[in-house]
């Protein structure tokens, strides 16, 4: 049975909100009649993390997790989840809660016609001022850096399987999806940037 998209989930110490995250993402599959899968990756988590992920796979045959002993970045969470994925596209959603995965799945029929889709944030208000500024001093200096001009760089990107088989120098920390956007989109890939919303995040401090 062919996979439609394989959403990697990073999860550290996220018991308070991985319970929601994962229905939102399960209601959102149910709403746009994707077929996908999660593949959670308990980086190092130290609460119940890993024990409400596995109460969902008794339930979902689409849900299943990877451990990491100790926490090792985001980045090689994120390689982690892709290695155990099977879709023919992959996304990736954190745990926390932020995203609203109907928000980015709803786009994944433009996969048709491009090979990258690129979300940025038009509800920038849900997060703080400090939070905001970080965001766009980062996106001038990778901008000018790189000669790219993306609105935005660390969201829920969707990439074609195919694509991420090539990538070398994989980043481990939280670089990793701005180095995939450079490295790809450097490559020649199609791409189509999208807008997308955030939630407020309802529980813990952000991990990045």
């Amino acid at each position: 049975m062919n996979i439609d998209i394989s959403v990697v989930m990073p999860a550290l110490n996220e018991e308070a909100n991985i319970n929601k995250t994962i229905e939102d993402l399960l209601n959102a599959f149910r709403k746009l009649k994707i077929n996908g899968e999660i593949i959670v990756v308990n980086d190092g988590s130290t609460d119940g993390t890993k024990t409400i992920t596995e109460s969902f796979m008794d339930k979902y045959t689409n849900i299943r997790i990877t451990n990491h002993q100790e926490p090792q970045g985001i980045g090689n969470a994120y390689w982690d989840g892709v290695e155990e994925s099977n879709g023919e596209c992959i996304t990736w959603i954190p745990a926390d809660g932020e995203n609203d995965a109907f928000e980015i799945l709803r786009y994944l029929p433009l996969m048709d016609h491009v090979d990258i889709i690129v979300p940025y944030v038009y509800n920038k208000e849900t997060r703080s001022w400090k939070r905001r500024l970080l965001s766009k001093t980062y996106k001038a200096i990778i901008n000018l850096s790189f000669g790219m001009i993306l609105n935005y760089m660390n969201g829920t990107v969707i990439f074609r399987r195919s694509i991420l088989e090539e990538i070398d120098l994989r980043s481990g920390g939280f670089f990793f999806q701005t180095e995939l956007l450079i490295k790809t989109i450097k490559k020649g890939y199609l791409y189509a940037e999208v807008p997308y919303g955030l939630n407020i995040r309802a529980s813990g401090q952000s991990k990045a």
